[in-house]
This record gives structure tokens, C-alpha cells and sequence, in this order.
């Protein structure tokens, strides 16, 4: 199974939606805080619907104390500094997608330290998809790759 993995998110509508996502397909959450919301959130509840008593919630404390927990699992980080594709990228099963925050991204430590790093191909002069959206398009090719494993 793959995971997804939330650093310090700011919009609660978009972490619910990728939270209904979770919940679709199996896959296990981690919303790495400090987060702009907190979970008991209105806007994070409505956008997230019945689905999220579905998924599987993890709150981590810290960036650090997730990097040291996750420890054996590859990180593969979403991110438009990266030069691979998504979709030339090979997915194995217990991949950690991270998807950073939507107003800042990753900051530098975090991004030197996840090796496998993706970018979705867009439009020369785009700066990027929402985060929802962008967790949408991988997480499918990622399903695509491992046939639909769930």
C-alpha cells in the first residue's frame, strides 16, 4: 500500500479532500503539524464529508519525528523543483507520497532530505496544481503502475 503524507498543510478544504482520496482507495494519511487547521476544522469536516471516518488519520508532531518513525519506507516528494516525471518514476508498494505545503512548498531541509523526488510535467510559465489535484494525478499512476493493489 502507498501513503500519503501532508507537510504542515494551510488549507483544510484541500487536506480533506486528499483525506477523501485516502479513503477511496485505502490508502493512509499523515498530516505532518504544525497544520494551518486543525482537524475538528468546519471547513476541513465539510470538505472531507462521511469519507473521513474511512481513512486512516495520523497526526505527526513534527517533520522530524515522522522522518525518524518512517525510517525504511522511501519518501518520494511531489515537488516542482524536481527534474524526474511522475509518470517515468517506478512506484513501489509502501511509498510515502509528500506533498508539501500549498503556500510555501518543502523547505530546503526537507527537500535534500527525500531522494526521490517527482515533478508533474506542465505548461512552460505554470507554477503548479493544486495539491489536491496534483495528489489525485500521481496517486492514480501510482495505482496504474501497481495495478490497482487496493
Amino acid at each position: 500500500m502507498i501513503e500519503i503524507a501532508l507537510y504542515q498543510p494551510d488549507i483544510a478544504p484541500n487536506a480533506a479532500t486528499i483525506a477523501r482520496l485516502c479513503a477511496c482507495f485505502g490508502l493512509k494519511m499523515t498530516i505532518i503539524e504544525p497544520a494551518g487547521f486543525v482537524t475538528s476544522d468546519s471547513n476541513f469536516r465539510r470538505a472531507g464529508m462521511d469519507y473521513l471516518k474511512s481513512v486512516e488519520l495520523t497526526l505527526a508532531p513534527s517533520w522530524e519525528k515522522f522522518y525518524a518513525e518512517k525510517q525504511g519506507q522511501r519518501l518520494v516528494l511531489l515537488s516542482t523543483k524536481a527534474h524526474q516525471s511522475h509518470v517515468s518514476f517506478a512506484f513501489q508498494r509502501g511509498d510515502i507520497l509528500l506533498l508539501g505545503r500549498e503556500s510555501a512548498g518543502v523547505p530546503d531541509l526537507v527537500h535534500e532530505s527525500v531522494p526521490n523526488r517527482i515533478r508533474i510535467p506542465m505548461k512552460p510559465g505554470m507554477r503548479s496544481l493544486n495539491v489536491a489535484m496534483a495528489a489525485g494525478l500521481v496517486v492514480g499512476e501510482a495505482l496504474r503502475q501497481l495495478e490497482g493493489y487496493y
